[in-house]
């Protein structure tokens, strides 16, 4: 057994139905919902921006190489997103505009790279959804080693291959496959309450009684 070098079979991933779902939905909506501490505002998009959503094809990679994402574009069905974790080293890029490009072309959803890329200007002009931590004009080697299908980690936010990824200009997060459903019930609601609240201060109604009650429950004194 290649320790670290191995390519393992796709077991889950979840379903385009609840992809769908997920597409109306913010990104700082459904982070409201996991508590405010799930997923990563490091990595960035690089493209000229868009939503960006689908089931993890994990791929977990020597910094700096990118044999293995490679093989993952190869690997990869329509609308997987393919997820790599380079160690947030930003040194080399991971992909650029001829792999981006061959991705697209065969309906790979985008990318979600904890290290860099290259050829950022043809990336940016596109809307091919990419996200990164960097860029880095100097290219990657090709020897690997890596995994693809394995439990990666991006800016400590945990991803098992399958898991539902959404990614917009506020960030990226990772939804768990067995909560997937749930969490999207739970936005959902989340944001039928806040475009409630717009609608409101819209009309010059807002219920602001929800300061005044929290400063009380705090403790805050009013002083001359």
């Amino acid at each position: 057994m290649a320790i670290g070098f191995a390519i393992h079979k796709t077991k889950r991933k979840v379903s385009p139905d609840l992809v769908a779902r997920y597409r109306t939905l913010p990104v700082a909506n459904i982070s409201d919902v996991m508590s405010r501490i799930a997923g990563t505002n490091r990595l960035r998009p690089m493209h000229g921006g868009g939503w960006l959503g689908g089931p993890a094809l994990t791929v977990k990679t020597r910094p700096g190489d990118n044999l293995m994402v490679h093989k993952a574009i190869d690997l990869a069905q329509p609308g997987d997103v393919i997820v790599v974790d380079a160690g947030g080293i930003l040194v080399n890029a991971i992909i650029g505009e001829i792999m981006s490009t061959l991705a697209e072309k065969k309906g790979v959803a985008g990318f979600v790279i904890d290290g860099s890329i290259r050829d950022a200007g043809a990336i940016r002009a596109g809307s091919f959804p990419v996200f990164a931590a960097g860029v880095a004009h100097r290219g990657p080697y090709k020897d690997g080693p890596g995994e693809i299908n394995c439990a990666i980690s991006i800016d400590g936010m945990i991803v098992e291959p399958g898991d539902l990824i959404v990614a917009d200009d506020d960030g990226v997060l990772c939804v768990p496959y067995d909560q997937a459903a749930e969490i999207c019930k739970q936005t959902e609601a989340k944001k039928a309450s806040e475009e409630k609240a717009i609608q409101q201060i819209l009309a010059g109604t807002p219920d602001r009684r929800w300061v005044d009650e929290t400063l009380a429950r705090l403790g805050c004194e009013y002083k001359d």
